[in-house]
């Protein structure tokens, strides 16, 4: 791709295509605003094959990612973001809705993608440094005014009733399935469905991580 102030491509295979070689070129920072977690992606894998780093490696890349609620429609999106946080992504939740979804690239490249429909999407890649600029600071200013992921996690987490912290409380005191179930009076099968929910629910991959999560949401204690 020349270096066009303005071009607009059609289609993600157009963007990586004729675009990639400024994903790949990426040095220092990647400001992404999205509603859909892989709207970016392609592009941002094609970033990491050309050999940069996260943040968290030394002279690793900025990668900040803010995303709408939109992102989050269930619990394995939620751990779809805590994994890609661990890995190096520093990832904010932003309420307001998005004029467009954008990423800016090194605050000298910016990348806005048209409305998904039923043709290829649009992807219009802009040079002019007065434009690129107002756009980072929109993207930046939303940044700013939006709680980390974790926080919004914490902040929109559900009320545990009665049921779940019981057996929240088997979990903790390290008694086998068989011991909680007739502790509580439910069937082992009813047990184990009720804290496979709860794990489902909490965004836990393990039991241990879903007694701590229930501490965390009920302010140090699970009842």
């Amino acid at each position: 791709m020349n270096d066009e102030p303005m071009v607009t491509l059609h289609g993600e295979r157009a963007l990586i295509d004729r675009a990639g070689h400024l994903f790949a070129g990426v040095r220092h920072e990647f400001l992404v605003a999205a509603a859909d977690p892989l709207t970016w992606s392609a592009g941002v894998r094609t970033a990491f094959a050309a050999g940069l780093r996260p943040a968290t490696e030394p002279g690793g890349l900025a990668l900040r990612k803010l995303y709408t609620p939109e992102a989050l429609p269930d619990a394995r999106a939620e751990r779809r973001l805590t994994r890609m946080a661990a890995g190096g992504a520093h990832i904010r939740i932003c309420s307001a809705p998005l004029g467009q979804e954008t990423i800016v690239l090194d605050r000298r490249v910016a990348i806005l993608a048209g409305a998904p429909g039923a043709g290829p999407r649009t992807y219009t890649v802009i040079r002019t440094p007065d434009v690129v600029a107002g756009l980072r600071s929109l993207v930046q200013a939303a940044w700013e005014a939006s709680p980390d992921l974790d926080a919004h996690l914490l902040r929109r987490a559900p009320v545990l009733g009665a049921d779940a912290r019981r057996i929240l409380r088997t979990l903790g005191a390290g008694h086998t399935d068989e011991a909680a179930s007739r502790h509580l009076g439910m069937s082992l099968r009813t047990y184990r469905r009720r804290v496979a929910e709860l794990m489902e629910m909490l965004g836990a991959t393990s039991r241990f991580q879903a007694g701590l999560r229930a501490r965390e949401l009920e302010g140090g204690h699970v009842g």
